[in-house]
């Protein structure tokens, strides 16, 4: 580029400091194209080119002038996603350029893996550590805009669900989707407090009338009306101490991250309206606060639904669920052409494949292919789980019509979707139970709060509607 006056300025990619990729393979060769102090350097500092090492290599004034860094074999890149993410959350302040021209795919993950290492959550620290301001220049034909989007909803996932339960109960949870609707100009009501049994949500009312903080269903609709209807459903237990079937404290140390569905679908939403996809968008969260008081809901209770099937409580910890079959009704009678509902369901989908990978359900075959590749290209890996009708025996009960917690301890995942089946209508839908929670710092993944599955959907919606 030039200044005003037409002399020539140097780019931004040519002062930029350069990361050369170096797979371990490739190690020797790329050593002995370096300059030869360079060259001592890396190999005086075991340099081996295993993924995700990485060695700032010092100029003549001490500086960095460039990083190698390791990229491992195929094998190797397979079983780890963003490596670029280790050398990214400690890189000295300075802005960076991928020098090594890398496949599309693997550029765009870096330039994300960059910003997703970068995210701090500090809004609580009274003495919060100095940033260091490291910048990844945008590689050569990755969209920069969507990659900024990507990061952005990630981050707000990660804000939601670090924040503490008392900075985060359901009114506060509405403010912040009432904020991502203002600023894409949805529109948004909010039915809340007993005004639920007037509007004919039983279940949410009922999980969350035992808390001071009054429960809610928070409903906002964005794009035109003749766009395809696009509903997106997320669980907002904002704190959830198993009701009067209490969970051990231990049990409870995590529990502000209960409203993990509601905080991946507004990431979800904020994505899709800041894309600007051709769908009309209808975004519903119910907000409660699973508490203990004199109005507690009970085991042994009989409750009904919005959509008139009664519902027997066979565990007050299975409260998820009872929310999300009110919003799921709510989301049917608009005929969506799809619904994805998002939640931090059952510790058996955590036993079935652990915190990294998010179990969905679905019928509709082609939408499970979608989704599944589009979690592959992401690097946001989704896996099917079956929605085996044999188990449907298991949850109904001999009094009211459908169980909410059926006993044995097995299939819980599954029976807790096919629980949510009953109530989410006959057209297409998916489930996923993710977990929302990173347990140990991976790179591009501080430990904390987690977005997960919404870039994968994102992906499948941009193929679906268009970006």
């Amino acid at each position: 580029m030039t200044d005003e006056t037409g002399a020539g300025a140097p780019s931004a990619e040519s002062t930029a400091i350069p990361i050369q990729v170096i797979e371990t393979a490739e190690r020797d060769a790329a050593l002995a194209e370096l300059a030869a102090e360079e060259a001592a350097w890396a190999r005086a500092n075991g340099f081996t080119g295993k993924l995700g090492q990485s060695l700032a290599i010092p100029g003549a004034a001490g500086e960095v002038s460039r990083v190698l860094l390791g990229w491992g074999d195929a094998a190797s890149r397979r079983r780890e996603r963003f490596p670029i993410g280790t050398f990214a959350a400690r890189a000295p302040a300075g802005t960076y350029a991928l020098e090594t021209a890398l496949p599309e795919a693997d550029a765009a993950q870096a330039a994300l893996g960059w910003l997703l290492a970068r995210y701090r959550f500090d809004q609580f620290k009274s003495k919060p550590a100095a940033a260091k301001e490291a910048e990844l220049l945008t590689p050569q034909g990755v969209d920069a805009g969507r990659v900024a989007t990507l990061a952005e909803g990630a981050y707000l996932a990660r804000d939601l669900i670090n924040t503490p339960a008392n900075e985060m109960g359901p009114a506060e949870l509405e403010t912040a989707a009432g904020k991502i609707a203002a600023r894409h100009g949805a529109e948004i009501q909010v039915i809340s407090g007993d005004a639920l049994l007037e509007n004919n949500l039983p279940l949410i009312h009922a999980v969350g009338r035992a808390s001071a903080r009054a429960p809610r269903l928070i409903d906002f609709v964005w794009g035109a009306e003749e766009h395809p209807k696009l509903t997106l459903v997320g669980k907002g237990v904002c704190f959830d101490s198993g009701g009067l079937d209490l969970k051990p404290a231990s049990n409870m140390l995590l529990m502000k991250k209960d409203m993990g569905g509601a905080a991946n679908i507004l990431a979800l939403a904020h994505m899709v309206m800041a894309r600007r996809l051709p769908v009309r968008l209808r975004v519903l969260i119910p907000a409660v606060e699973n508490a203990v008081s004199g109005s507690s809901f009970r085991p042994g209770d009989v409750l009904p639904s919005r959509l008139g099937p009664t519902v027997e409580v066979n565990n007050t910890d299975a409260e998820g669920r009872l929310v999300l079959a009110d919003a799921l009704a709510a989301a049917v009678e608009d005929e969506p052409d799809l619904i994805l509902d998002m939640a931090t369901l059952t510790g058996a989908a955590r036993v079935a494949l652990g915190p990294e990978v998010s179990p969905f359900f679905t019928d509709d075959e082609a939408l499970a292919t979608a989704l599944t590749e589009a979690g592959a290209a992401e690097a946001d890996p989704v896996w099917r789980l079956p929605l085996w009708p044999g188990y449907e025996r298991m949850i109904e009960p001999k009094v009211g019509d459908i169980d909410n917690a059926p006993s044995g301890g097995q299939a819980g995942a599954i029976t807790a979707a096919l629980f949510l089946k009953r109530f989410a209508g006959e057209g297409a839908w998916a489930h996923f139970d993710i977990y929302g929670w990173t347990p140990a710092d991976r790179p591009g993944r501080p430990k904390g709060g987690e977005c997960q599955a919404a870039r994968a959907c994102l992906r499948m919606l941009e193929a679906r509607y268009g970006a």
